[in-house]
Parts: C-alpha cells; structure tokens; sequence
C-alpha cells in the first residue's frame, strides 16, 4: 500500500493579514503538525492549487516555510488565485514542462504514474487547458501507455450544480477531454478549486476533492452570482493506493469531538 496526503486551497496571505476573518497561515500549520503527527509514513503531500489567494512573494514565503516543516516531500500545483512567476521564484524546486506551465509526472508506487496540470490563466477565475497543454498531456499519457494514471488538477472539467463555482470551473475542456479519450488507465482525478468534499465520477474516471485549509465554500444549489461562503471545518485527505483500489479519507484536522470505542 502507497499512502499520500491530499491538501488544497490554502490561499495565503502575507503575514499578518486575514482573509475572510480566518488566518491561513495558522490553519495550514496545524495541518502540517496533524500530518507529522499521524502520518509520517506517507510518501508525500499534494497540494491542488490555489496556494496564495492574490500571488504575492511574501505570501509564497509564507507559505514556503509551513511547507518545509512537514516530515514528507511535498508537491505542488498551481491554481487561478496564484502567480506563476513569484511561485517559481520561491519554489525552486516546481516543475514545468517545456512550454512555462506546471505541469510534471510523479512516480507514486504501485506502478502509477501521478500527471500532474496546470489550468491557471492570468487574471482570470476560471481555468483554461489550452491546445499546448493537451499536447503536452497527450504525449505524456501516450508515453505511458496503459500503465495506470492518477491525475491531478485545480480546475474541475465538470459542473458540481454549486451555480457560481460551475461559472468559474474549467471553461472549454475540449482539450483536456480529447487527450483523455478512449484512455482506460485513468484510475482517479484529484482536483482543488471548490473548498467543499465531493466525490463521484466523470466520464467514467472517479473524481474526488475536499474542504480547503481555509475558507470553505457553502452547499447552496440556488445562489447565483455570488460564491456562497462558509466556515465548515478543514480537511485534507489521506489516501491509500493500492493495486486493486483507491481509498480516499477526508479527515477534519481541527475536529475535536471525543471519540471512544464502540
């Protein structure tokens, strides 16, 4: 069994700052320390996007010094709240393909290969997966052949029915499905974006994701315009990879319900 951590959205601000009357910095902190804690036997995290909520340096810094205080490698994503420019000038170690964007292949165990994606456009809420980021993607998974794929993404290329947040998903996500046809290795898709658990399936590829380490984003089917905004606890995920299955538990970090044996 391969284990990972799944974390998302954690839209830093620079130090001394807070964003919905919530302090990012202290929320991931005690993620990282819960992590250390209780799973120092995963092979990495992996964070999908949205890593600081405006893109400034000092809240890559920020960011940055959280990070390095798990006990695990740790791997990024980008998101539409980030900057490419200052993330890669804090992260040395981020990956891009040949054409400027994040996006890599992960060795993750059990023969699977993580793809990882970058769907950011400048200055834009949505995402965008263009044609040379397809290409970039079909000839990765064509390289790869059938052995099997787990992918990775900030924007969701599906409506969840939350009506804003499907406003600003993927817009057009032709490209990224043309890659992905007639694909049967694909074994699951992490993505980011939506701060809220969600899990099921999208043309045939089970999808997941789960509450941010900040904010949190409401189960409203009827606000329009607007995103409807909640406090619901955070989470991040610890997932268990196997040959035959994928188990994805999304565990509240900040929950302090007393449990007891049953």
């Amino acid at each position: 069994m391969q284990k990972f951590i799944h974390i998302t959205d954690t839209h830093f601000v620079p130090p001394g700052n807070l964003l919905y009357g919530l302090n990012p910095i202290d929320r991931l902190a005690l993620c990282v320390a819960d992590v250390n804690r209780n799973h120092a036997d995963a092979a990495f995290a992996i964070l999908t996007g949205d890593l600081a909520h405006k893109g400034e340096p000092e809240a890559y810094a920020a960011l940055k010094r959280e990070l390095d205080k798990l006990v695990i490698p740790y791997h990024l994503l980008v998101g539409n709240h980030d900057d490419r420019a200052n993330f890669a000038a804090t992260f040395p170690q981020a990956k891009f393909d040949e054409n400027g964007f994040v996006q890599y292949t992960l060795e993750m165990g059990e023969g699977v290969t993580g793809v990882c994606l970058d769907t950011n456009e400048p200055g834009k809420p949505w995402g965008t997966f263009c044609e040379t980021r397809a290409a970039w993607l079909k000839a990765t998974l064509d390289k790869l052949g059938t052995a099997p794929v787990i992918i990775f993404i900030h924007h969701p290329p599906f409506k969840v029915r939350i009506r804003r947040m499907d406003d600003i998903s993927l817009l057009e996500p032709k490209h990224l499905i043309a890659a992905l046809e007639g694909r049967t290795n694909i074994r699951h898709m992490f993505f980011g974006h939506l701060h809220r658990p969600i899990a099921g399936a999208w043309r045939g590829i089970p999808i997941s994701t789960l509450r941010a380490t900040s904010h949190q984003v409401a189960l409203d089917f009827v606000i329009e315009g607007r995103i409807p905004g909640s406090h619901e606890p955070p989470a991040y995920g610890v997932c268990l990879l196997e040959e035959d299955q994928m188990i994805v538990h999304m565990h509240d970090y900040l929950d302090r319900t007393h449990t007891f044996l049953l």
